[in-house]
């Protein structure tokens, strides 16, 4: 049985194969299977992992698991947050308030003081800045809010892509990302520069060329990379 076609069912109590309900057992709680082929749930017990087979992967249970992303989980156990390895093991000593999961081998973390940072998968520190807010990796760059309130782009060793802050501030996807001013929402190169002098309401990101705005009027136009309005929506 591939765990990847295991789906889990619509009131995420069991896992479906083929429309099948499968393990023989309904749980409190269950998510998706991850890489390795492994899937958090929840019964009576307390929260653990299980494999393809239905298989407890270790004996200890804990108050939440969540899904394998770069082989690490997070865990949530008697109000420390930390990862599994996949072998069930705990991937570093460390414990937090809060854990993400890893993107690129790195993880956003909030302290017991409310500071975010990111960590590596040994559970060090990658920097030594703390943020008001951290948010994941993609392709190299996170976003990241400092203490004045504003937001910038940090490459995988905590140094800042460029000199340029915002109000607030998109992950980079193909070449291109959200970012808004005092002016309003708009698109920005990794130099921090916008791409066109218009502003609005809300973005999204470019997708294949082009990126759905709302503009202050809550009309919304497709708009392509250069900020040319391509038709009503």
């Amino acid at each position: 049985m591939n765990w990847k076609q295991i789906q889990v069912s619509k009131d995420n109590t069991h896992f479906l194969f083929e429309g099948k309900t499968i393990f023989g057992k309904q749980f409190t709680e269950v998510l998706k299977f991850h890489a390795p082929g492994l899937a958090p749930v929840k019964d009576n017990t307390g929260a653990y992992h299980i494999d393809s087979n239905g298989m407890q992967l270790y004996t200890d249970r804990y108050s939440r698991t969540f899904g394998f992303y770069g082989n690490r989980a997070a865990i949530l156990k008697d109000g420390d947050w930390f990862h599994l390895t996949e072998n069930g093991e705990r991937a570093y000593i460390h414990s937090f308030s809060w854990t993400g999961n890893f993107q690129e081998n790195l993880c956003a973390v909030r302290d017991r003081n409310n500071r975010y940072f990111h960590i590596d998968l040994q559970g060090e520190r990658i920097y030594t800045e703390s943020y008001l807010y951290c948010g994941d990796y993609k392709d190299g760059y996170a976003c990241v809010k400092m203490a004045n309130g504003l937001y910038k782009h940090i490459d995988a060793h905590g140094n800042s892509l460029n000199e340029k802050t915002f109000l607030d501030l998109g992950i980079f996807h193909k070449k291109f990302a959200t970012a808004k001013d005092k002016m309003g929402w708009h698109h920005i190169n990794k130099t921090g520069n916008e791409l066109y002098i218009e502003r609005y309401l809300a973005i999204e990101p470019f997708y294949n060329g082009f990126a759905l705005v709302t503009q202050f009027d809550n009309q919304k136009i497709i708009i392509g990379e250069t900020g040319k309005n391509i038709l009503l929506v």
